[in-house]
């Protein structure tokens, strides 16, 4: 998987009210192991519960893009995870149940490799977008290490996902700002119930992130040498 986040982290604070700070994004894709634009609402290097009273701002801060395996893993050269598939591990679960460690990665489109193509049988790349929301947030969960890094949480694909061969899909939050307070602030009980497919209704597919490759690489192609 791959995303791109096609919006400057001026125009992301805006869209989501959350304080970008000096945050230098001026837009792009995202590979693993890259770092990319995060929303938290935690309180990173402070020890202790969240204060009770009125939430905490919202503000982006760099993520790298991968979190170490547990340590049982290691030895196996386990890769960093991307994508949380399973919420009630061990691994995860104690995270999740602290909101200050959930976090919102914000997106304009996803891609996914899809079935093979029948023209010349190589994977397709599909690229997905909200039509509803522009920019959209990515529900996500951070953990602290070396480098703190993130994962996405993932749930059961919907129909728009599946037409492309994808059981799974990431979990997208709708635009009503009740539901990205309630990632950051909610209690598990309530949160874990975002988990869920985005509407199909809402989503369109293409393929042409692989076109504007193919028409950079044509233009690379025609710079004379200097």
């Amino acid at each position: 998987m791959l995303y791109r986040l096609d919006a400057t982290a001026d125009a992301v604070s805006r869209a989501f009210g959350a304080r970008a700070g000096d945050d230098p994004w001026a837009g792009g894709h995202v590979a693993p192991g890259r770092f990319a634009p995060v929303i938290t609402a935690g309180r990173e290097f402070i020890a202790g519960p969240r204060p009770a009273g009125r939430p905490l701002e919202a503000r982006m801060v760099p993520r790298l893009w991968g979190v170490p395996p547990p340590f049982s893993m290691l030895d196996a050269g386990g890769q960093n995870i991307l994508t949380v598939r399973n919420p009630d591990s061990p691994f995860w679960i104690g995270n999740l149940r602290n909101s200050e460690f959930r976090c919102l990665v914000p997106a304009t489109a996803f891609m996914e490799w899809g079935r093979s193509s029948p023209k010349d049988g190589k994977r397709r790349q599909c690229w997905f977008s909200c039509t509803d929301q522009p920019v959209f947030v990515m529900a996500a969960v951070w953990k602290d290490s070396e480098i703190p890094g993130f994962a996405l949480l993932s749930c059961k694909a919907n129909a728009t996902l599946r037409t492309a061969g994808r059981e799974t899909m990431p979990v997208i939050l709708s635009p009503d700002p009740t539901a990205r307070d309630l990632w950051l602030h909610g209690s598990w009980d309530r949160a874990q119930k975002l988990i869920a497919p985005y509407s199909s209704s809402l989503m369109e597919m293409s393929e042409m992130e692989r076109a504007h490759r193919d028409q950079r690489k044509t233009n690379q192609d025609r710079t004379p040498s200097p």
